[in-house]
């Protein structure tokens, strides 16, 4: 372990959906703290920007898009990361995508879609990564869920299901890899206005429900879930795995708010 526990400084981070959204922030996040990172997505000119940003910060990265929906995509981003580098410390997976229906109406290939990106998705990363992250001895895995994980949010519950299974899926891998020496964490966002959600939210009633039911009576700011993404990522950390971080300004802990 280093003296300071929470350095990450030099470790190669992959963030799947890191283009964009939370994703995004927690990839220049994780380089301010002074990983290489290498955001990814399915828009070329996003992975571009990114990459550009985090350049500028003095950290490498590597230009790869990827489609979380294709397992040669993801198969090939794996190869092109452990050409460059050599290794992967981090795996960061939090693509994702949302629809709201009315559960009744719900179309079998929009389920099948949602469910196929944000958790068959997520283990095909998992998968694909695993034998790279084993070999490191000291691996991070970091999965984004939502607190549509623990509560239901109203007619999205395709989102809600797969949600649900990316925190069964996180403690399944760090019971099972644990051995590995590879630690299985996720992050729950609270309310965050993304490109995914902001015109749910946006002068909405939905929106003001949700702020009332936070007890710090206001939606989260992007930058502050690098904090748990750089603590999951560190030596402090090492004890820790199959578990939740929940950054959602009090809304799960919370009853009568007024």
């Amino acid at each position: 372990m280093t003296e300071n526990f929470v350095d990450i400084n030099d470790r190669v981070a992959v963030v799947v959906g890191g283009t964009s959204g939370l994703g995004r922030a927690i990839a220049v996040g994780l380089a301010r703290a002074g990983a290489h990172v290498v955001p990814t997505g399915r828009r070329t000119e996003l992975v571009s920007e990114v990459c550009n940003e985090i350049e500028h910060l003095g950290r490498k990265t590597v230009r790869c898009p990827v489609d979380i929906t294709k397992r040669g995509s993801i198969d090939e981003l794996r190869e092109i990361v452990s050409g460059h580098f050599g290794r992967v410390d981090i795996l960061v997976n939090a693509a994702g995508r949302t629809a709201r229906e009315a559960t009744a109406q719900v179309d079998e290939e929009d389920w099948t879609a949602i469910i196929d990106t944000n958790l068959t998705g997520m283990l095909r990363a998992c998968q694909s990564f695993y034998k790279k992250l084993k070999a490191g001895g000291s691996a991070r895995i970091i999965n984004i869920a939502s607190l549509a994980s623990f509560v239901a949010f109203h007619e999205v519950a395709a989102y809600g299901a797969s949600k649900a299974g990316v925190l069964a899926l996180t403690r399944s891998l760090g019971a099972e890899w644990a051995r590995d020496g590879i630690n299985v964490n996720a992050i729950v966002p609270g309310v965050f206005p993304t490109e995914l959600n902001e015109k749910f939210l946006d002068g909405t009633e939905r929106g003001r429900e949700l702020l009332m039911r936070t007890p710090m009576r206001r939606f989260g700011r992007p930058e502050e879930l690098i904090g748990a993404a750089v603590f999951l990522s560190s030596d402090a950390a090492s004890f820790i795995t199959g578990q939740t971080i929940v950054v959602d300004g009090g809304f799960l802990g919370s009853g009568v708010n007024s």
